[in-house]
């Protein structure tokens, strides 16, 4: 059994479809297939059902795979240890951001971080949160930017700023013409809203005491924060917008911003990692980064804001 051959089953496993396995793993399909086969003749067991479309593991193969997991993972953190041990900042680094956070925090501190680090390959994920925790468990991204402190036991936050909550408001709303936005002023069937899923909804649907958006949200699934904005610029309902989004608008397009009154929802941004992630002078540096990215006045809670 080798590092190599679980590397296949779980190629497989995450494809369904050994000639895809295969380009993943930079092999031709027929040494893929020979080296899987080697080890389920070794384990005496078969690990994919073959005979359906797209392949399946078999329930001994599912048991296999998540062990599978863990060794790879285990095995990863040998070149992290030594790298760590060199104080170098180098080679491919897995970091998944949220999407309510990535078009807007990223631009400003990637280029410059690539720059002073030439030699550090860093692969991007938008993720969100539910799907995020998941991959930084099975240790298939070695980092996160996520918008709360996690809860579980085998991970670790590290806190980076406070970001409030604004609303993005078209100018054929009433609301539009006040100074500040109250819960009570909203309007649910002319609110934009991301969809289930996504921690930036819940927490707004929190602080405004709602269970759910109406007509919006039935109308127009799965959309993003740019195309709802795109929406009111086009001069229909609202939607809510993160503070770093507000940084980024031109003199028109900041008018229709409004504040919420007070308390202003505000969101935690944290930079996460598993409990054993050992690359801490990597993390140092982006945490460090990233916070040097924002304005200063978004380190801490402000009189008048509310964490949600």
């Amino acid at each position: 059994m080798t590092i190599q051959q679980l590397e296949y089953i779980l190629a497989i496993n995450k494809f369904r479809h050994f000639a895809k396995a295969a380009e993943y793993c930079r092999v031709t399909q027929p040494t893929l297939s020979m080296m899987v086969q080697k080890l389920e003749d070794e384990l005496g067991v078969k690990l994919f059902d073959r005979s359906s479309q797209p392949v399946r593991p078999t329930s001994a193969g599912m048991k296999v795979l998540e062990q599978a997991q863990r060794v790879l993972y285990q095995a990863s953190l040998i070149k992290d240890i030594v790298t760590e041990e060199k104080e170098s900042v180098r080679g491919s680094f897995r970091l998944a951001v949220l999407p309510t956070i990535a078009p807007y925090l990223l631009p400003r501190f990637l280029q410059h971080l690539a720059e002073e680090h030439k030699d550090l390959d860093i692969r991007i994920q938008e993720m969100q949160t539910a799907p995020t925790l998941s991959a930084l468990l099975k240790g298939e991204i070695d980092a996160a930017v996520i918008a709360n402190q996690p809860i579980e036991s085998e991970l670790q936050g590290h806190f980076l700023y406070y970001e409030e909550f604004f609303g993005y408001v078209s100018r054929n709303e009433p609301i539009f013409e006040k100074d500040k936005i109250r819960t009570t002023d909203i309007n649910d069937e002319r609110l934009w809203l991301l969809d289930e899923g996504h921690c930036f909804r819940d927490q707004l649907m929190r602080f405004c005491q709602r269970e759910k958006a109406r007509v919006n949200q039935a109308a127009y699934r799965f959309g993003s924060l740019e195309t709802f904005m795109h929406m009111v610029e086009s001069g229909y309902g609202m939607t809510f917008i993160p503070e770093l989004a507000t940084l980024q608008l031109n003199q028109e397009q900041q008018e229709m911003v409004r504040p919420f009154a007070i308390p202003k929802p505000t969101r935690e941004i944290y930079f996460v990692t598993r409990k054993d992630f050992i690359r801490h002078s990597l993390s140092k540096i982006l945490i460090e980064h990233i916070r040097e990215a924002v304005p200063k006045e978004m380190l801490r809670l402000k009189a008048g804001q509310k964490v949600v």
